[in-house]
């Protein structure tokens, strides 16, 4: 009867925890993107595969030499890679929970004893001889085996979580050379075009030298008033000032690509002369491919995952646990006889856990659990409608800025020769001097308007390529999930 009481016990205990499990796993609705994804994009887009290595399309082998090398040997490529690698040994570890637990060990040990310490008094005296003592020896080898039963699955939970992070961590990974492979692009072209804009600016200054010089000549012989004389001088003076402003530029673009290219501090990287011709549009796809192409969106939703299986780890502890533990060895007082088989020994037992009263931990610890899923799920669609509004964007600016840069190269062709109109007609005493400076200096800026809009265009086309999710496939390094062992 007190068999049955105990037994009776447990299943009521039983049955209790598959009530609490019942009401916490009605949470466990599938999480969905408040956002529908749109069909296609609203701005023009070529059907398409999208490209890996883009930037090989600028045909510039210096340029895919320096990305080669930036992906090879960047300190933040190498951080996610160590992310990786501890990601991976955190799903290990967690897989080695589901399996048996297995030790072997070897005790000894020695003890001094007398027999008034156990009680024992000798014949015919009826007390206990404090002088009487022995020595007892025992050695013991053995392997011991422990193993929790994933009944429920908590255990398999716990390890799908951190494979799921693993996972997510490799397309982080593969988000980070993304991200330096453009950084990398861009900064080169961010010193061509730097190294063009001193161009400009030593021309500027050139011409202004020469226009001051003539407007001296013409003021000591009284052709022009000094105030002209003054004003040439000063605008010298200001376009010599630019030309400092643009080598600091120019040497500050250089900088940030010797430290993506680990040349730092080397200063010196070799580039062309100049901006090449735009390549067409890349094809964009559609908005449903972006979603299995991004890096960040496919760690968010793996991390989304993730959060899932810990939620259902922390339901299902409020279910009881197995464990099985077991023994088997040599025992002996003497040292000899530890490998004879006839000293053999062995023990097994089971026990059966059920939570009762943890102080609200196990509750607390579901809804926390709770709270990151939902937490996950936001993170999720906030990375999916990022995505979506940075190619839209680029798509939409690709257009804008090829018509402004249009706008820009006609503009400054008609400046250069409104500049040469307005100084010629100074010269015959037509203008005053203020027309021909007001117009060089349009001339000059509508040259450097059209170098920076022409920059902008490989930036967004940079910045397009990597909103399509553009650049490396998964990471090759570590692509497999480890084989389980110690």
């Amino acid at each position: 009867m007190k068999r049955t009481g105990k037994i009776n016990a447990l299943l009521g205990l039983f049955a209790c925890s598959l009530a609490v499990i019942s009401c916490t796993t009605s949470k466990q609705a599938q999480p969905t993107i408040a956002q529908d994804v749109p069909a296609t994009f609203a701005s023009p887009a070529q059907a398409g595969v999208v490209e890996d290595q883009w930037w090989k399309r600028f045909g510039d082998e210096r340029l895919n030499a320096l990305v080669d090398k930036a992906v090879a040997d960047n300190p933040s490529i190498g951080k996610a890679i160590a992310r990786v690698k501890q990601a991976q040994a955190q799903a290990r570890i967690a897989g080695a929970d589901r399996l048996p637990q297995l030790g072997v060990g070897l005790n000894a040990s020695k003890q001094k004893q007398t027999l008034a310490s156990l009680g024992i008094a000798l014949p015919g005296t009826g007390q206990a001889n404090n002088q009487s003592s022995f020595t007892i020896e025992n050695y013991q080898l053995s392997a011991n085996v422990s193993w929790e039963i994933d009944l429920w699955g908590k255990l398999s939970a716990q390890s799908a979580a951190a494979r799921t992070e693993f996972l997510a961590s490799k397309d982080n990974l593969r988000g980070v050379r993304q991200t330096i492979a453009a950084q990398t692009v861009r900064s080169y072209f961010a010193v061509i075009e730097a190294q063009q804009q001193v161009s400009l600016s030593e021309d500027i200054v050139k011409t202004y030298a020469e226009t001051a010089r003539q407007i001296g000549n013409r003021v000591q012989y009284g052709k022009s008033p000094p105030n002209d004389g003054l004003l040439a001088k000063s605008n010298l003076r200001s376009a010599q000032a630019d030309l400092e402003q643009r080598k600091q530029n120019f040497e500050r673009a250089t900088r940030q690509l010797d430290i993506l290219t680990r040349d730092y501090p080397d200063g010196v990287v070799d580039v062309a002369s100049a901006l090449p011709a735009v390549p067409p549009a890349p094809p964009a796809g559609l908005p449903a491919q972006l979603l299995e192409r991004r890096p960040d969106i496919a760690a968010a939703e793996l991390s989304l995952k993730a959060a899932g299986y810990r939620l259902t780890a922390a339901e299902r502890s409020f279910l009881p646990s197995i464990e099985l533990t077991g023994l088997a060895g040599t025992s002996s007082t003497s040292l000899a006889n530890i490998f004879d088989p006839a000293f053999f020994i062995w023990s097994i037992a089971g026990q059966l856990l059920q939570p009762v009263f943890q102080g609200g931990r196990l509750r607390a610890q579901v809804e926390l659990r709770d709270g990151e899923r939902d937490e996950a799920l936001e993170n999720f669609a906030d990375t999916v409608l990022t995505a979506l509004s940075e190619v839209e964007t680029a798509l939409a600016i690709e257009q804008n800025l090829a018509r402004q840069e249009t706008a820009l190269a006609a503009a400054a062709d008609d400046a250069q020769r409104a500049a040469k109109i307005a100084f010629n007609r100074y010269y015959v005493g037509s203008d005053p001097f203020l027309n021909v400076l007001e117009a060089q200096q349009r001339a000059f800026d509508a040259r450097g308007a059209y170098l920076t809009t022409r920059k902008a265009r490989f930036d967004n086309r940079i910045a397009l390529h990597l909103a399509l999710g553009g650049g490396f496939v998964p990471a090759k390094e570590i692509i497999d999930f480890p084989e389980q062992n110690n």
